[in-house]
Parts: C-alpha cells; structure tokens; sequence
C-alpha cells in the first residue's frame, strides 16, 4: 500500500500535470490504479530525464534517477572532448532516455539505438519525435545485442543499461517492478551477468581507438565486472558511484591490445 504522504503528493502531480482539474472520471481511474500499486511513472505516462519528456505508453523500463546520474557525466564527457563530431550508440536503449538526453544535450552528438523488442523500438521513435531530435542526427536498429549492429567506423562512446539484476536476487527486487515492469528489461540470468558477459565481448570491436563504454551494473558485480573488462583487453578502467553512493556505473576505453 502506497504511503499516505506520498499517496497525496502522487495525486497532486496527476491533477497538475495530467488533468488540470478538468476530467474528473479519468482522474479517478487513474487514482484506482495508483491504490492497486501500479507506478506512478505508468499513471501519468511519461518522466522527466535531463529536461527531456520520456513517454512510457509502451512500458518500458521506468528510467532511474542514478541512469539519470551518469547519463549526466557521460555528457559532460562528451562536452569536454572538444570533438565536432561524436558517434554513439545506446544499446539495451528501452524508452531511449539515455540517447535523447544525449542528442538534446550533446550537439556534436549522433546516436544510434538498439533494442531487440520491436515495441520499445516503437517507444524510441516516440520519444525523439517528442523532443524534437533531427532525424539526420538518429537511426534506430532493432538489434539482439550486437546482431544487427554494423561495426563500420566503430563508436566513440557506447551507453549501456543491460538487463543486470540476478535472479537469485527476485526476492529483493521491489513488488511494484516484479508486477508492472518488463522482467526482460530488468533479469539478466542467474548471477546478473549474462548480458554483461555477451555485451563486453563484443563491445571492443565496435569502439573506435580509445572510445569508451559507460556501463551501468549492480554494485555486487563490480569484481566480477573489472575481471571481464581485463580479460576483454580494455583500459583505463574507472568504477564510479551513483548519488547514493553505491557502486553503480563504469568507464572502460579501448585501447591496443598487447604487441601491437
């Protein structure tokens, strides 16, 4: 059961953002809904991230607030690189959140995203449209991982939010998640790291020379996570936390591998 304080709090967002006070039988549809625990996410049908409107109609992972985090630094990466032309890929990119803050934000930026689901591909298309990106600046690809990616050129920068919960973790994950959010978006086998594993195998040999991987995992993955981008041949390996301060996201560059 939702919390009363933030039972009202919800509400008035509704009201604000979605009614306006004018549509009186929607409005209490909707609060059925948020008594049955859907997310609010859902109700209202979209979330800010990085000032831009995310639609959700086709329901997507819900985005986080530490996604929104690094998202932020990634930019900041891409800002400083002094580049006139940066190409990118989000890959896993579910409602696009990641990629469109990027477009929006990042001028020098072009973005191609992946999703193997067609309909959260139908969900990304949306969401530029909505904020407006140039469709010279975006391509779409729906891609099982790599499956469909062409490695012509390669990356400079590579966004990735995989699957990673582990399954042996169900238990832990939030009821409202289990419920109303895509199991496929969120399980990535038993210890978590089955896309991780099949991402960074391939991820080297779609990066330009010293383009970088920002990679979002568990904070129990990490070890784990360090071993794989060593045995991969990457560099410059960088583990950062999240606002919350837990482990939460990583920077891996590609670089030469040995003897060459």
């Amino acid at each position: 059961m939702i919390k009363k304080d933030k039972f009202i709090k919800e509400i008035g967002w509704i009201l604000k953002e979605k009614y306006g006070f004018a549509r009186l039988a929607e409005f209490e549809r909707d609060i059925q809904r948020l008594q049955k625990g859907e997310p609010v996410a859902y109700v209202i049908g979209f979330v800010d991230f990085l000032g831009c409107k995310i639609d959700l109609s086709f329901r997507p992972l819900i985005p986080r607030p530490e996604t929104e985090f690094w998202t932020e630094k990634a930019i900041e990466d891409i800002k400083k690189s002094g580049r006139k032309k940066v190409r990118c890929l989000d890959i896993f990119a579910g409602s696009g959140c990641i990629g469109v803050a990027v477009l929006k934000h990042a001028p020098v930026a072009v973005v191609d995203f992946a999703e193997k689901e067609k309909k959260f591909l139908e969900q990304i298309k949306l969401n530029a449209r909505l904020n407006n990106l140039s469709p010279k600046r975006r391509k779409f690809i729906q891609s099982d991982i790599f499956s469909n990616i062409s490695d012509d050129g390669g990356y400079d920068y590579i966004f990735a939010n995989p699957p990673y919960v582990a399954e042996t973790r169900r238990a832990k994950v939030q009821k409202s998640a289990l419920k109303w959010e895509a199991p496929c978006a969120i399980f990535g086998g038993r210890n978590g790291l089955f896309y991780i594993n099949k991402f960074l195998k391939q991820a080297r040999g779609y990066l330009k020379p010293e383009g970088k991987i920002y990679m979002e995992f568990d904070s129990r993955q990490k070890n784990e996570i360090a071993g794989i981008l060593k045995r991969r041949g990457y560099g410059n390996i960088n583990f950062y936390k999240d606002q919350y301060g837990r482990w939460r996201y990583m920077m891996a560059e590609k670089q030469p591998l040995a003897g060459f």
